[in-house]
């Protein structure tokens, strides 16, 4: 005879919101410190598996809030490796250290002000514990 017991997992409120704001946090910052360049590729390697486990959280909202963040910054990433490539070219007309930053403006641009605002909503947001049935 087989016992299968059923326990229960709670998911805070608080929890739930850390989730919610925490790629956009980390996506911000890498994008501020992104003229050191390694904070920016540890982020890029952290972000996907931070994205692929939030991404399928319980609560919708933080799903809402995850996918939005990594589209920004996973775009601003692209256009970053764009700028890698083709760079070069528009460095010898203006100059290669005004193309850095010019592209870190617009990556800032891109990325802070979008995740600002999504943070300052988490937080603002009516949060409510979770309860999860969980087989064992």
């Amino acid at each position: 005879m087989k016992l299968a017991t059923e326990t229960h997992h709670i998911i805070t409120a608080k929890e739930q919101m850390r989730a919610a704001q925490g790629f956009t946090f980390f996506s911000c910052l890498a994008v501020l410190l992104l003229p050191l360049a390694i904070p920016l590729f540890i982020w890029v390697a952290a972000s996907i598996f931070m994205y692929a486990a939030a991404a399928n959280h319980p609560n919708p909202k933080v799903c809402e809030y995850i996918t939005q963040s990594g589209y920004r910054f996973y775009s601003t990433f692209a256009l970053l490796v764009v700028m890698a490539f083709f760079g070069f070219m528009i460095g010898e007309k203006i100059g290669v250290l005004n193309v850095l930053f010019l592209v870190w403006g617009i990556s800032v641009l891109l990325v802070v002000p979008l995740g600002v605002r999504d943070m300052l909503r988490a937080s603002r947001e009516d949060w409510q514990d979770m309860k999860m049935e969980i087989e064992a």
